[in-house]
């Protein structure tokens, strides 16, 4: 360690310089000890005066250095180089604020992203983390002590998308006592789970452990169940949302309905379900999407409706026995007030019909797996006989193709964590109900939970076939003996090092997960980002997986990212306890690090306005100026950038304090060449 030397004057700040080892993230590659002995002596009169290197800065200890030598010392100012500021930045804030210093009067130097780990030369990178360091220590003589913004928080709480993680997350905060709003595009709670029959690994009946749920939502004094509606706008922010839903008309007074049947019974006209019984099945126009759906009101399918169509028919008005069919309704919109917004809207089964070459929709007997859960369904279209297209026939061979759409550079990269698992309960609901031969086809068997790889080996057990290899093709076209009336499958199996063609009767696609197709419209409208392949971005991957960067908005379940139940179920539960927590604080302390408007400035271009990506930014007609919301605000800055007349500072980034980081850079490199010229002979 080096230490303290030379007093400043009176009038100077006082700064303490702190460098990290970070075990051997930043030391492999950085001579920490150099760094701090040339900052204290090259800097001292810059206001250093204390530079410490520590092995880990953010340990409690390496923290204690720091309170100590600001309440020793007198420390008006504090720099640490450690990891990334995203990280730590917080931690260090926090000591500074146990000593009695402002938070806001320290910076933290990204010595391991930016230095460590982009650099292989060791001699180099300590001369960056030199530069790094003079740049930080010129940069906190600039700034400013501020305070959080406090902002009150509105106890009640939206959650979009009724599926098992919106369902966990609305009860987990109904149950603690406050209000939830739960609002559902179907006419149904329950999400994809409802169409499924059963689990894995344990195969529970799907809707055994899904339907108790959901008449505990329907029927909690907390919860306001809003299906068959969408939210249509979102304003205000952190606290204080704004929400205006669309109501769609049921046609269907609720306060009167019995959910008796007796309308869809008597309804004449028949219509294929492509939503719930993926095209397998049928519904009438007047419906409830499934037996246990919640709530038991039904809705009129305007596109098939008979008298919507030519205006004749209203059987089910005629018939309802409460008389509460109203062919007068029209679409409402509800504006609610909430403090928080959790986003769970789920996700879409890849179109098996892009990959042309397994043949779905041309070929009958090749299914998707959403068609094969509905098949397998007692309550669905075939009973829960396993049959083909024909609806008698049972197979007595069965491929069933794994990554159908998923871990493929030509649709989604990515693996859709289900497909596996899904396969091999597939395969086992085969071998149980029909004793059929069962082949899956697969890349990587990818069983890494809980009792996952023990169902794996309870498939093999049963006898189910593996064929290691990406499926070139299904196709209908014999060649060879035994393949007449059957699908072919051509594989290169990977394990036996050979191309095969295996014959069966029905053909299986494990369609991948995919974001549901107007997930980037729904961010925008939320004030949140997608990642490129379109699921809604977390604020950190690892640390805080459920909320996002926008204050007050959170996510739950495969809106996120592929995920089994389990998973959906953990992570509405995690974003409603924190949800939870700030109910119970009763406001929210947010960064002060905002953009502010200098309306002496302001020229009212408003190029501005529109470039915001929280909607923060307002403008008063009256005056002709723009001013920010900074609860809204994030301090992204783009507004900054943009505003031809300077009119628009960022708080904690004024052009004092990134210029005055830009000059400590720049003199020590100015400092660095001049020692190179000492150094070439005369």
């Amino acid at each position: 360690m080096s230490a303290e030397q030379k007093q400043p004057p009176a009038d100077q700040e006082r700064v303490g310089v702190y460098v990290c080892h970070c075990g051997s993230n930043i030391a492999s590659m950085v001579d920490v000890e150099d760094v701090a002995v040339w900052t204290k002596e090259e800097l001292g009169d810059e206001g250093v005066v204390v530079a410490r290197d520590y092995k880990f800065m953010c340990s409690s200890l390496g923290q204690e250095l720091i309170e100590n030598d600001i309440e020793e010392l007198g420390l008006t100012r504090v720099v640490v180089g450690a990891c990334s500021p995203h990280l730590h930045e917080r931690t260090f804030r926090n000591a500074c604020s146990r000593a009695g210093l402002n938070p806001y009067l320290s910076e933290l130097v990204s010595l391991r992203e930016q230095v460590s780990w982009v650099h292989t030369d060791k001699a180099m990178a300590t001369e960056k983390a030199k530069a790094m360091m003079a740049g930080g220590i010129e940069r906190v003589i600039e700034h400013e002590a501020l305070e959080p913004l406090r902002v009150p928080i509105h106890p009640t709480t939206l959650v979009v998308g009724g599926g098992i993680a919106g369902i966990q997350a609305a009860l987990e905060i109904a149950d603690s006592g406050n209000q939830v709003i739960l609002v559902e595009r179907e006419p149904s709670i329950g999400g994809h789970m409802a169409q499924f029959d059963k689990t894995f690994p344990t195969l529970d009946c799907a809707a055994c452990i899904l339907t108790p749920k959901m008449v505990d939502v329907g029927e909690h004094p907390n919860i306001e169940l809003m299906t068959w509606s969408e939210v249509e706008r979102v304003d205000g922010y952190v606290g204080n949302f704004t929400v205006t839903i669309r109501k769609k008309p049921r046609y269907v007074v609720v306060e009167d309905c019995t959910g008796c049947g007796v309308c869809w019974e008597k309804c004449p006209k028949k219509v294929i379900d492509d939503v719930f019984e993926a095209g397998l099945g049928y519904r009438k126009a007047i419906y409830t999407p499934f037996p246990q759906a919640v709530p038991k009101y039904p809705v009129i399918d305007t596109d098939n409706c008979i008298y919507f169509m030519n205006g004749k028919c209203r059987a089910c008005e005629k018939l309802c026995p409460p008389q509460c069919i109203d062919f007068s309704q029209e679409e409402e919109f509800e504006i609610v007030e909430v403090g928080n917004i959790i986003l769970a809207t789920g996700f879409d089964l890849f179109d098996s019909r892009r990959i042309a070459q397994y043949g779905y929709g041309r070929l009958a007997n090749v299914f998707t797996s959403i068609e094969f859960e509905r098949m397998c369904n007692a309550a669905g279209p075939t009973e829960g006989e396993i049959v083909l297209r024909d609806g008698v026939t049972t197979p007595k061979s069965v491929g069933i193709v794994h990554c159908a759409g998923s871990r493929d550079v030509n649709y989604n990269n990515y693996c859709s964590v289900i497909c596996c698992m899904s396969s091999l309960k597939f395969a086992h609901l085969v071998h149980e109900r029909t004793g059929a031969e069962v082949y899956n086809f697969y890349i990587d068997m990818r069983t890494a939970y809980k009792d996952y790889d023990e169902f794996y080996q309870r498939v093999l057990d049963e006898g189910a076939l593996f064929v290691r290899g990406r499926v070139a093709e299904v196709t209908d076209a014999a060649r060879n003996p035994g393949e007449e009336g059957k699908l072919i499958i051509q594989v290169e199996d990977t394990l036996a090092s050979m191309q095969r063609r295996i014959p069966v009767d029905m053909v299986v696609l494990s369609a991948g997960l995919q974001p549901p197709a107007d997930t980037k419209e729904v961010a925008k409208k939320f004030g949140i980002a997608c990642s490129a392949a379109g699921w809604v971005t977390e604020r950190h991957p690892k640390l805080d997986p459920v909320a996002t960067m926008t204050e007050g908005i959170y996510i739950a379940g495969a809106v996120q990212g592929p995920k089994d139940i389990p998973s959906s179920v953990a992570q509405g539960a995690a974003a409603a306890a924190r949800i939870i927590g700030r109910i119970n604080m009763g406001e929210i302390e947010l960064e002060p690090v905002r953009a502010t408007v200098i309306e002496e400035k302001c020229s009212g271009c408003r190029i501005c306005n529109n470039l915001c990506p929280f909607n923060a930014i307002l403008f008063h007609e009256d005056r002709m100026v723009t001013e920010i919301n900074h609860a809204l605000c994030q301090g992204c800055g783009t507004c900054v950038a943009a505003c031809p007349a300077g009119a628009i500072t960022g708080t904690g980034f004024s052009n004092e304090q990134v210029l005055s980081q830009i000059d400590g850079l720049l003199a020590y490199s100015l400092r660095a060449s001049a020692d190179l010229l000492e150094m070439v002979p005369a």
